[in-house]
């Protein structure tokens, strides 16, 4: 594996919030066909940084992704995630670690039919027992944050889809994580769109310190990260300073 070409003295500064060592994955474990698909990764990420891991089909960015969002656990290794040991936990605590440290955006913006945009936003804090008026103020800020104040009481079938990928950031925003974890969030967008929800992460990142993970195949939106990690295989095979937003 290539090492970054610069130290990140200023993000090693601050805290690791994903601490991984020796991360693998195996299923059809103990048979014949058992097939690894993660072959022990090595991966740490710092408060603050805007992280990209970019890789073809099949390697192992799902794979990889699903373990850092605590969706998953690995078959072998540690994996601390902004303190927390996620291979101790028991499934309770890990629902719990996926709605207070994990904000998720999808590619297809998952969000609940037949509920408004603030309802959508809401639901994280109602499953975290945040009180009803607190997480409507609370749910009425972010969308503002987006720009779609306007139309937080219309349902996903009313909103494009640039609107509903900007409903689903001020969702992820809703319990203050950790780290916001994006999953080829442009996918299913235009290049204008793209540009206005790359935008968004950038302000979370660089104006709200927000540590930004982006799973992506498009060299020219991991250019824009602080620092691009490259999957080949189920293996980090370059780890690299990034360009940054206007290089």
């Amino acid at each position: 594996m290539n090492k970054p070409d610069f130290p990140f003295d200023d993000f090693k500064l601050k805290k690791p919030i994903i601490q991984m060592k020796n991360i693998r994955k195996s299923y059809y474990i103990g048979k014949p066909n058992q097939l690894e698909i993660l072959h022990g990764i090595d991966l740490t990420v710092y408060e603050g940084e805007f992280v990209a891991i970019v890789g073809e089909s099949g390697s192992g960015k799902s794979t990889l992704m699903n373990i850092i969002g605590a969706l998953d656990r690995p078959t072998e290794g540690s994996y601390i995630l902004d303190g927390v040991d996620i291979q101790r936990a028991d499934d309770k605590s890990l629902s719990e670690i996926r709605n207070r440290k994990v904000g998720f955006v999808f590619q297809t913006f998952n969000l609940i039919g037949r509920q408004s945009a603030l309802k959508n936003v809401e639901l994280p804090m109602l499953y975290a027992k945040v009180p009803q008026k607190e997480r409507n103020a609370r749910a009425k800020q972010l969308l503002e944050m987006v720009n779609m104040s306007e139309r937080m009481n219309h349902q996903p079938n009313e909103l494009s889809g640039g609107q509903k990928q900007r409903v689903a950031i001020a969702r992820a925003m809703a319990n203050n994580p950790a780290i916001i974890l994006a999953d080829e969030p442009t996918g299913a967008l235009d290049s204008a769109t793209s540009r206005t929800v790359m935008d968004i992460f950038h302000t979370l990142n660089k104006e709200h310190g927000k540590t930004i993970v982006l799973i992506t195949h498009s060299p020219a939106l991991a250019a824009e990260c602080d620092r691009i990690i490259t999957l080949v295989d189920g293996e980090i095979t370059d780890d690299r300073k990034g360009g940054g937003k206007y290089a």
